[in-house]
């Protein structure tokens, strides 16, 4: 017989061994959200799941029921197979701990597969990610990235989490490059995905000295910060990355590569152009629509962003800033890591 679990034993059973979660609802349910590192092996498809849904409300419980274990039945090979390569302790879960993954165990169970079922489902989870979120008194300081759009902010951390530095990827969990132009060639993750993300994160790290953050807007694309973070991150020590404006332009280029989405760029465009003096903007849209991109960001740059960010920047006490002046985002990192964290590995 399969073991009932509650998400506190799941939680321990993974930091003390290997062990794989399988979220048994279908691939749209999965794909919005689900555990972090979970995998999908669902009991029905979007269709099959939409079929039983609408029987169990227009003809009853028990039609669906019926209906669904003819379906369930039918794959139960491919069902089985899958879980019989997983060579790990097992526990899986659907919504809310109740017929789909108790289905599964039981299945699985008969067929010499051991698994646990989640109690509580993903909704479960999710409530325990909320909780945390609001509650959690994290501990680190945060030495956070700023500088000019085009600083490499995002490549420095990557560099620093590479060499083993902790660091929380905010634009990575939120898969937008925050600005307006942010989820061109994306698709930005939802608030669950990226609360599931940041909280893992969270735990993880809550026994450093420090972390690395970069400089976001409360408001990441379609995903916002949990304010305790915001706030703890306007109040810590910020690292301004001072690199020459070709560098940006470089970097800007690379991040987009704009003549892959002519079409969105100019759309994105235009949501801001009537910020900008009326002859620059004019420029810009035709340097845009010709595709002399180099141009166009050169003058986004002097004309709109560097404005706004000089004016947000005044608004931290000075000292809590540090400036780091470099020629590449290589020498920036190294800046960094000789300057701030010397007194702190």
């Amino acid at each position: 017989m399969f073991s009932d679990i509650d998400l506190k034993k799941l939680r321990a059973l993974q930091e003390t061994e290997e062990h794989t979660i399988v979220d048994v609802r279908s691939p749209s349910e999965f794909y919005e959200a689900t555990i972090p590192d979970s995998i999908n092996i669902p009991i029905f498809s979007d269709a099959e799941r939409a079929e039983v849904g609408t029987l169990y409300k227009q003809i009853g419980p028990k039609a669906a029921e019926e209906r669904g274990l003819e379906i369930f039945s039918a794959k139960l090979p491919t069902f089985i197979q899958a879980f019989k390569q997983i060579d790990t302790p097992i526990t899986v879960f659907c919504w809310r701990g109740g017929m789909r993954s108790k289905t599964a165990a039981t299945v699985l169970d008969l067929m010499g597969i051991k698994a646990n079922r989640l109690t509580g489902g993903y909704r479960t989870y999710r409530e325990w990610v909320v909780d945390t979120l609001a509650t959690l008194d994290f501990k680190p300081k945060l030495y956070v990235l700023n500088g000019y759009t085009g600083s490499g902010k995002t490549v420095i951390l990557k560099q620093l989490e590479k060499a083993g530095y902790p660091v929380i990827d905010l634009e990575g969990m939120a898969n937008h490059r925050g600005s307006i132009f942010g989820e061109i060639g994306l698709e930005g993750s939802n608030q669950k995905c990226f609360d599931a993300q940041l909280v893992e994160k969270l735990l993880a790290f809550q026994e450093e000295n420090y972390v690395f953050i970069e400089g976001e807007s409360k408001r990441i694309g379609k995903v916002t910060m949990p304010d305790h973070l915001f706030q703890k991150k306007e109040e810590s020590t910020q690292v301004f990355v001072l690199l020459p404006l070709e560098e940006r332009i470089k970097h800007i280029l690379e991040d987009y590569q704009p003549w892959n989405y002519p079409d969105k760029i100019i759309e994105a465009y235009k949501l801001i152009k009537k910020r900008i003096h009326t002859p620059i903007a004019k420029e810009i849209e035709e340097d845009l629509k010709s595709e002399n991109y180099a141009h166009a960001v050169e003058q986004l740059l002097t004309y709109y962003y560097d404005p706004q960010y000089k004016h947000s920047a005044i608004s931290y006490p000075e000292d809590k800033i540090i400036n780091i002046t470099a020629h590449s985002t290589e020498e920036a990192t190294n800046k960094i890591k000789h300057r701030l964290t010397s007194n702190d590995r």
